[in-house]
């Protein structure tokens, strides 16, 4: 970015994590962690019924720690975000994150992993040039249409991988089914490769960046927040509506259903509420 930019301030902060997401209809839900200038950050996106993103918060830590997942699950509950028709989350493939998703909102969320994330956690168990030839066989399985043929192939490379490299195919077990969600609530190909990663919070991310090089020396975590969260919105300024927004309105309806008959089968899970929390979560 060429043009002058003034120092981020706390209130401009404050704007971006204290969005009244009553407001909006939410249709999914991303959130992912990522390491930035030395802080570890987690961010969350959400998902319109129209397919525009918009950033709703920062928090510092890391998806694998239980106590950063509750408090900020539980701060876009106390916002307003609304899950009772369900509602999709996308995550990267942190456990405590995973978890904290069904212990907030219960049998209302549809979770999504996130298809680059798990490719990338198997091959860091493995040497670079097998973790190559596997990412090629993963790249197909999980972006085919088939859902049900990408989990066999999937599970026959888990299996495969149980004498020489058990870390990698417990890794890969781990959550697999959830890698292919959105395929199974047959979205279509365009929307399915747009919600089944976090690649948006990724290319805001990248904005960010850009915006942030300037910076010579980081004094703390809040000055890393506050440049963030600016940088957020300044990558929000030119967010292109999801592709494949226009089938938004199918997957919408096929999560409601999902939702309902997850009810109609156990006693209803309810949403947390801001009231209940404490009760029930923390």
């Amino acid at each position: 970015m060429s043009r002058r930019f003034k120092a981020p301030t706390e209130a401009a902060l404050s704007e971006l994590i204290g969005r009244d997401l009553s407001e909006l209809d939410v249709v999914a839900v991303m959130i992912d962690g990522i390491v930035f200038a030395e802080c570890c950050c987690v961010f969350a996106l959400v998902i319109t019924a129209d397919g525009t993103k918009v950033p709703v918060g920062i928090w510092d830590g890391d998806t694998d720690n239980g106590v950063v997942v509750k408090d900020l699950l539980a701060d876009l509950v106390a916002r307003g975000l609304r899950c009772e028709q369900g509602i999709l989350v996308v995550i990267d493939g942190g456990k405590a994150l995973a978890a904290g998703v069904k212990r907030v909102f219960g049998k209302q969320a549809v979770v999504q992993r996130c298809t680059l994330h798990k490719r990338r956690d198997v091959a860091g168990y493995l040497d670079p040039i097998l973790a190559r030839a596997i990412d090629r066989q993963f790249a197909r399985a999980f972006n085919g249409t088939d859902p049900q043929r990408g989990l066999r192939v999937a599970r026959g490379i888990a299996a495969q991988f149980e004498d020489k490299h058990p870390s990698a195919a417990a890794s890969l077990r781990e959550g697999l089914e959830d890698v292919v969600t959105v395929r199974r609530l047959g979205a279509s190909d365009r929307l399915a490769r747009s919600l089944s990663c976090t690649n948006s919070i990724e290319s805001m991310i990248s904005v960010v960046r850009g915006l942030t090089d300037r910076v010579k020396r980081w004094r703390d975590t809040k000055m890393v927040r506050r440049w963030v969260g600016v940088g957020m919105f300044e990558a929000e300024r030119s967010f292109p509506r999801i592709k494949g927004c226009k089938d938004m309105p199918a997957l919408v309806a096929v999560v409601g259903r999902e939702v309902a008959q997850r009810a109609a089968d156990d006693r209803p899970t309810m949403a947390v509420t801001p009231k209940a929390y404490d009760q029930n979560v923390a």
